[in-house]
C-alpha cells in the first residue's frame, strides 16, 4: 500500500489537528507559522518556522517527517540563490 506525503504550510483550518497533535506529543503547540507533514490527508507532524519547535504523533512513525519539516525548514529560511548574487554584486561594486 502506497501512503501519500504532503509538506506544506499550516492553513487556519488545521489548527483542530495541530492541537490535537500537540496534546498526542505532551507538548504545547509550537509558534506560528508552522510547516506540517500530512500522510494520506492526516496531520503527522508540525515544526515551527520560527523556533524550530515540533510536536508529532508518538503513534505513527512520524520521527522521519519531523526530520524532513527541519530540512525543509533550512531550505526555506536560506537566502535565495539570487538575493545572494545581488549582495556579491553590491559588495563588489562598492570594495
Amino acid at each position: 500500500m502506497t501512503q501519500s506525503l504532503t509538506i506544506r504550510m499550516a492553513y487556519p483550518d488545521d489548527r483542530a489537528a495541530l492541537e490535537r497533535l500537540a496534546t498526542l506529543d505532551a507538548r504545547p503547540l509550537p509558534s506560528e507559522p508552522l510547516l506540517v507533514a500530512e500522510v494520506d490527508g492526516e496531520l503527522w507532524a508540525a515544526v515551527s518556522l520560527p523556533d524550530g519547535g515540533a510536536v508529532a504523533d508518538p503513534f505513527q512513525p512520524s520521527g522521519a517527517l519531523v526530520g524532513l519539516l527541519h530540512a525543509r525548514r533550512l531550505q526555506l529560511a536560506a537566502p535565495s540563490r539570487k538575493a545572494r548574487l545581488a549582495r556579491v554584486g553590491a559588495a563588489l561594486r562598492f570594495a
